[in-house]
């Protein structure tokens, strides 16, 4: 019979681009905000890093050869997620809240749901929020050697006025990666250019948030106020390194566009009328968990399944 013939299982184009292709193009994107960070923070940044990203990778190679599975480290994605954690980590932070969440994330969020692809909410955010939750002072303390006081947004939340050119740079404080605006642009745009993600779901969150923050933000089209919510905290690193994970966004066009405005409004709820000054972390996982059913609600309908005929 000639090979025309013969019929295989699906997918029948397969594409050179590879999870580990993704996930390192995904690593170097976050390499300036990284580097601004250690630079911004000094030797403690470094360390936490260090600590974070092994731990994640560790765990993950111990779990897989315990269960007789196949070792997937080799994917970078345990790098990726040790990278965002330590990223979300306040550089004061004692190295052992760097294994816990970097345990937490890979054990509890990745791989007790099945492993990459199958994990329900990002991994990162998730760790980061579970220790947000139990350890509240420690996760909420910026201070450190370079930084004292409140960070930008705290002020901005409570009325003060802030340096806007210095939190565009990133010297201010804040968590080791979340600072730099221009770092974190730098590793997006390094991203869109590689197709790796694109503006969709970072676009319309970040739209939405503005647009809700001249409704709601009580000083309306105020440039300083607004330019200071877009450039403080993790709204940046959310929106293009942590919103656009695949696994955990929709799949469906509309859809992400939808996720997008979902994020941005309840981003907006937390930062203008709840009590922390923060808010993108919480956002981005509740997303997460309503991906599924913005997934439904958005899915085309098939030709002949009750959708109408061109």
């Amino acid at each position: 019979m000639s090979d025309l013939m013969k019929v295989s299982s699906n997918p029948h184009i397969r594409s050179k681009v590879t999870t580990s292709n993704i996930m390192l193009a995904v690593v170097i994107a976050l390499l300036p905000a990284a580097g601004f960070g250690i630079y911004n923070f000094g030797l403690d940044a470094l360390i936490l890093i260090l600590i974070t990203v092994v731990t994640c990778v560790l765990t993950e190679y111990l779990y897989e050869k315990g269960m007789g599975k196949k070792v997937t480290i080799g994917d970078f994605s345990a790098v990726v997620t040790g990278l965002l954690l330590a990223l979300n980590l306040p550089p004061a932070a004692p190295w052992w809240i760097g294994v816990i969440g970097g345990v937490f994330a890979i054990l509890v969020v990745k791989m007790l749901f099945g492993g990459l692809g199958q994990n329900f909410m990002n991994p990162a955010l998730g760790a980061r929020c579970f220790l947000l939750i139990s350890y509240t002072s420690i996760m909420c303390n910026f201070e450190c050697d370079a930084y004292t006081g409140p960070t930008p947004l705290a002020s901005l939340k409570a009325g003060e006025s802030v340096d806007i050119l210095n939190m565009v740079i990133g010297k201010c404080g804040g968590t080791i990666g979340e600072t730099s605006m221009i770092a974190i642009v730098i590793g997006a745009c390094i991203l869109l250019l590689l197709g790796i993600i694109d503006l969709k779901i970072s676009g319309s969150y970040i739209a939405t948030f503005v647009v809700f923050l001249v409704l709601f933000g009580g000083h309306g089209i105020n440039l300083p106020f607004i330019s200071a919510h877009l450039a403080g905290g993790g709204l940046m690193l959310g929106a293009f390194f942590m919103a656009t994970d695949y696994v955990t966004r929709p799949i469906t066009k509309n859809g992400q566009y939808l996720y997008g405005i979902v994020l941005g409004l309840l981003t907006g709820i937390f930062r203008i009328f709840g009590p922390s000054a923060e808010g993108v972390s919480y956002a981005i996982i509740l997303g997460n968990l309503l991906a599924p059913l913005i997934e439904k609600v958005t899915m085309p309908k098939a030709f002949g399944k009750g959708g109408e005929r061109a």
